[in-house]
């Protein structure tokens, strides 16, 4: 049975960070597939569109009928795990200062055997379900754990390794004034963070936010303007170096488009806050965060942008404000690509219309602040990069699939001609 993970003994500074490393990452475009579902926390392989054989290990031609119409389906996770074996030694860096390491052949339900890691509490013979995760280097892995729930099952260190779960962890969220604030602090510290800072701007305007937050145990208020490049980089000279989890829901947000704004005052505020403000915590957080990612029990993990679900197609009743989410998006892509080498995750988080003044025009539903970070945390335990919160943001992103086209046309037309 995995043993619950102890709070990390506090770090001697005359010691060095072991430099960050990661697993082998080299895969064939066949197998990005693997990697594209576990971005969301899903277990997909191929399935043949004429014999409807599922497929593994991941192919260019069916293994039974040789038709090169293998389309990615979700399919059953569930397995029997018929041989496993325990790696102690590895000519990978990676693995050996992970050692020892379990590897297994589970038979799914779904038809083909699979190799996979193995968690700490499957037994050979067992039921176990198969987890989908992304490791350091940012592909697709199997994981098998046991298919009844164990205590302390997230504790496991192959488990561990494939999540960023915030349990002791230390956590910056950069604004206070964001109304799901309280409720992203509430739902850390629930899941065993060590610290979390909030980021406040203009301390002398009084805010509810404050009131509920400075009174709580590991919580500290810290000064933050996302907008200011000295106040970002003093912040990342204080805490940059034990900062582990950064979640970015710095917004500024204002209704209307091009047209209806008839200046770009709002507009340059949104730029200045939704995307460059995410640039300048980048440029002072991202390089001590991803020197850390080797740093143990709490070692720098998770980097998290909160985005409107217009970034990925405009709405005119916010288009402006949609405008900078699409740019930050671009932006959090090209992060993701930065932080790869160290192995620092970058997750989005894509939300629906908030439950917030400016976005009470519009009709339900909308995403509560609860919602939110019950989204944010699970998306952390699972070490996801896409995380779709609320039925507004689901429902845009099956139809931007479909056709973006289509969906640009739906969001942008207007009423009935006169």
């Amino acid at each position: 049975m995995t043993e619950p993970l102890q709070p990390p003994s506090k770090k001697n500074p005359q010691k060095r960070t072991p430099s960050p490393m990661r697993p082998p990452e080299a895969r064939s475009r066949a197998a990005l597939g693997l990697t594209a579902a576990a971005a969301e926390g899903r277990f997909a392989l191929q399935v043949c569109e004429e014999c409807n054989t599922v497929q593994y290990p991941p192919r260019d031609a069916c293994r039974a009928c040789l038709s090169t119409g293998l389309n990615w389906q979700d399919v059953s996770p569930a397995g029997r795990l018929l041989a496993e074996t325990t790696v102690r030694t590895s000519t990978k860096l990676y693995f050996r200062e992970r050692m020892p390491w379990r590897m297994g052949s589970v038979q799914l339900e779904a038809g083909p055997v699979v190799l996979c890691h193995v968690h700490g509490d499957c037994e050979q013979g067992g039921d176990v379900t198969i987890l989908n995760r992304l490791d350091a280097s940012g592909q697709g892995v199997l994981l098998a754990v046991p298919r009844d729930r164990k205590n302390h099952m997230e504790d496991d260190p192959q488990m561990r390794a494939l999540s960023a779960n915030p349990k002791h962890r230390r956590i910056l969220i950069t604004d206070l004034r964001n109304p799901n604030t309280p409720a992203l602090v509430t739902a850390l510290l629930g899941a065993g963070a060590a610290a979390v800072f909030v980021g406040e701007s203009e301390s002398w305007r009084p805010h509810p936010n404050r009131d509920a937050l400075s009174s709580l145990e590991k919580v500290s208020l810290v000064p933050l303007d996302v907008t200011d490049t000295s106040s970002v980089e003093r912040l990342a000279g204080e805490i940059g170096g034990k900062t582990d989890i950064l979640i970015n829901n710095a917004r500024f947000l204002r209704p209307g488009g091009v047209l209806e704004r008839g200046d770009t005052g709002f507009a340059r505020e949104e730029m200045e806050t939704n995307y460059l403000g995410l640039m300048r915590l980048a440029q002072a957080f991202g390089p001590g965060m991803c020197a850390r990612t080797n740093d143990g029990v709490n070692s720098a993990v998770a980097w998290v942008n909160i985005l409107s679900v217009f970034a990925l197609s405009n709405t005119p009743d916010f288009g402006c404000f949609s405008a900078s989410n699409a740019a930050a998006f671009s932006l959090s892509q090209s992060l993701r690509g930065e932080f790869r080498a160290s192995g620092l995750r970058v997750m989005t988080v894509f939300a629906g219309p908030d439950d917030d003044d400016w976005h009470q025009p519009l009709p339900p539903p909308k995403v509560t602040a609860n919602a939110l970070a019950k989204a944010v945390v699970g998306g952390l335990q699972q070490g996801l990069e896409d995380v779709w919160c609320g039925d507004v943001a689901k429902e845009i992103r099956e139809r931007w699939r479909r056709d973006p086209k289509v969906l640009e046309r739906e969001l942008t037309q207007g009423g009935e001609g006169a």
